[in-house]
This record gives C-alpha cells, structure tokens and sequence, in this order.
C-alpha cells in the first residue's frame, strides 16, 4: 500500500506549499483540494508525488440540470491534474460550497440514480481519455454533510457499480462510513473490485488513525490479506503535533509481512 496524507489538514501553520514539502520529506504521497487556489509551479518544484485532487467545482452528479457542470468543470480541471501528475480526480454526489451541500436534498429517486450513473460514465469516459481515474467519494449525511443525496458507501458503490467504466471508480473514506454505516472491514472487501483510493481518519474528531474508535490496524491487516496494493490517504486532522500525527498513520498501516502456510 502506498501512503499519502491530505496537505489541507495537517501542518496548518505553514504556507501550503511548505506543508506539501514537509508531507514529501516525511516519506508519504500528497492529497489536495481545490487546485485553483495552489501555486501549480511551486507544488511541481517540491518534487511531491500528488495522489488527488478536487475533480469539480460546480454542478451536481444526481441533478440532470446541473450534471453537465460536473463534466465541463471536471474537464477544466484535468490540465491542472496532468500538470502534477495527479491520477486520481475526486467527485462527490453533489455539489459542495464550503463542506455544505450547495441544494439539500433530503430523498432521492430513481430519476437521481439514473443521473449519477450516466454522469459518473460520462467522466470515466473522459478520464479514459487523458489518462485519469475519477473517484466518487462516500460522505456522512450525519454531521459533515446533511443533505447530500446518494452519498452512503453502499450508494456511492452502487452508482460506480452501475456506471461500470474502469476509469470511474470509488474514492471510500472511512471514516465517513464509520460515521454513517460501520462494519468497516466487509465494506472494504466488498467494495475492493471497485476501489480507487482509500481514505482515513478517525471517529470521533476526525483526527489520525488511534485517535478515536477504528481499528486501523485490524482495517489495514484486511486490506492487507485481501491484496489490496493501492494508495490509502489520511484525509484526517492532527490531533496535536503534525509530525506525531503522520508517524501514528504511518504506523497504523504498517502491517507485518504475512506467511504462507507451506504443507509438506
């Protein structure tokens, strides 16, 4: 597994870019938000391997009036994303402004089902294009995001299922399935077929992994035996010293080499 950490949250204090460089030296890959506010030139001079980034900036998936917005501002972005490397575009089920959902929506329909997956196609097949993986992420309704329709795991699974493109795929956070449905390890080894990224941090708080209720440990050791190979990203404020917060993640997700059973 390869390990990035989110430089929107940790190193506060310091300029972004100085933060993507302390995240660099520190041995990990870089997770980024929105990539319009950032110095593209200054990013790319830290030598920084970047994970993903924001994949949108308007519309929204599920909305046939809107989901055309998804798609031109994703293909906005996809420059940017190339500029740094960036393989993995994140989408969420509606539009954000600030963390909140831009129109709550409080029940779904078929109508919406239908519009997520065609939409969620639509950008696989645009990422398919220029060489980039989109990854709708699951989010939690409960505290961070009321009003986001569609935005369980087992519904954002079920949209990238439908939409069944290899360049649309599942960004799964954890910790917004904890806050929302639990039962962590059967989810990351249903929705393994499907996944783009995992991301982390921990509940209560929102904080790096051993902060809170999860054990990371037993979560990695799944990953681990299931075969996944793939990039786990703390999306996860430090609950004090940053340094301390990356060494605690790092540690989480270090699993011991597992043996093979050799009969003789």
């Amino acid at each position: 597994m390869r390990l990035a950490v989110c430089a929107e949250m940790v190193f506060t204090e310091l300029p972004f870019t100085e933060r993507v460089r302390r995240i660099h030296e520190a041995g990990f890959d870089v997770e980024l938000w929105d990539s319009r506010t950032k110095d593209i030139g200054a990013l790319k001079a830290t030598g920084a391997v970047f994970s993903s980034m924001t994949g949108y900036t308007a519309g929204s998936l599920v909305d046939p009036d809107t989901a055309d917005e998804v798609v031109r501002t994703a293909e906005s972005l996809i420059p940017t994303a190339l500029e740094l490397g960036v393989s993995r575009m994140v989408v969420h089920p509606a539009e954000l402004i600030d963390g909140h959902a831009a129109r709550p929506v409080y029940r779904t329909s078929g109508h919406m089902w239908a519009t997520g997956a065609r939409t969620l196609e639509r950008l696989g097949r645009l990422g398919e294009k220029h060489g980039v993986t989109f990854c709708l992420e699951n989010l939690n309704t409960i505290l961070d995001h009321p009003g986001i329709p569609l935005a369980r795991a087992k519904d954002t699974l079920a949209l990238v299922q439908a939409a069944a493109h290899p360049n649309a795929r599942l960004m799964l956070d954890l910790y917004h399935a904890q806050m929302g449905e639990g039962n962590l390890i059967e989810l990351v080894r249903s929705s393994l077929p499907y996944l783009g990224e995992i991301q982390v941090a921990d509940v209560p708080g929102r904080c790096e992994p051993g902060t809170g209720e999860i054990n990371y440990a037993a979560v990695a050791r799944a990953l681990a035996e299931a075969g996944y190979d793939g990039t786990v990203g703390m999306e996860a404020w430090a609950s004090g010293d940053s340094d301390v917060a990356l060494a605690a993640f790092r540690a989480a997700f270090t699993v011991p080499a597992l043996h093979t059973k050799v009969e003789v």
